[in-house]
């Protein structure tokens, strides 16, 4: 699943290649991506018209603003995004198709088709589900020692589940956290409250400074992510644990051991995370 280093590249190539174009139609094919308005013509009606003017990003969510809605678009676990001249063949698992005033086309690409739209009325969408369930992005001013030591006090669950609610801090998935963790020589499987306030910031800082490398590189790419220009991320290449079972650790030599964490798949060092 793409998470917030991949959908923030998204973000930044898409914004290249659709600002200020008008929205001339839409066709939905899938019509369970459309989450709000409940019907797909409902949906298309509130498009055609409309220019786009800015995309944001929360978590692992897009905000897409037009002239007076915004839709709030999560790529789920293979949603990509693409712009193509209206004449170029479809690609398989293309679901919805936005045909724009300069003779292009953003397509919508989903091989489980498990991504998911909703529009609002632009700004209520913050205040509405599913915005209004995330938690602070690592680099909200709100994500404070501070309020993540708060949080780690509340609850006994493993750390790992803990940087995997959304509600809690938004954006990070597997890799990151298997990351974050490493980087801050913390155990997954540490109780969440037996954390010191020490550790908590250096689990806080690792994950900020995690994110912010693997956006730098465009986010990682392990199975089949592509940004929306098609290229792919290259962060994978400077990863510690995640996907690295029984290979040395790069810090210590001790290989690399994966169990299960929160019904996941999880990757650590069992010298440099103690």
């Amino acid at each position: 699943m793409p998470e917030l280093p991949e959908v923030e590249t998204v973000r930044q190539t898409l914004r290249q290649l659709v600002l200020n174009k008008k929205v001339t139609d839409v066709t939905v094919l899938w019509e369970n991506i459309i989450k709000l308005p409940l019907e797909s013509e409902a949906f298309r009606q509130e498009l055609i018209g409309q220019t786009f003017k800015e995309i944001n990003r929360k978590g692992k969510f897009l905000i897409i603003e037009f002239d007076d809605i915004s839709m709030v678009s999560h790529l789920r676990m293979e949603g990509k995004y693409g712009v193509y001249p209206a004449e170029e063949p479809m690609k398989k698992h293309t679901h919805v198709i936005f045909q724009l005033d300069d003779g292009t086309e953003l397509r919508y690409n989903d091989v489980r088709k498990f991504g998911t739209m909703h529009v609002f009325k632009k700004g209520e969408e913050i205040n509405q589900k599913p915005l209004s369930l995330l938690g602070p992005d690592p680099f909200d001013d709100s994500f404070t020692l501070d309020y993540f030591y708060n949080r780690l006090q509340k609850t006994q669950r493993t750390i790992k589940a803990v940087l995997l609610d959304q509600s809690i801090v938004a954006g990070l998935g597997n890799i990151y956290v298997d990351e974050t963790l490493f980087r801050a020589g913390v155990h997954p499987e540490r109780k969440a409250n037996l954390l010191s306030r020490h550790q908590a910031e250096s689990v806080r800082q690792a994950a900020i400074d995690t994110i912010e490398e693997a956006i730098q590189q465009g986010g990682t790419t392990i199975r089949s992510y592509v940004n929306s220009q098609g290229q792919i991320g290259m962060f994978q290449q400077r990863l510690f644990v995640y996907g690295k079972e029984e290979e040395p650790c790069k810090s210590c030599g001790t290989p690399i051991e994966k169990i299960k964490v929160s019904n996941r798949g999880t990757h650590y060092c069992r010298h440099c995370q103690q």
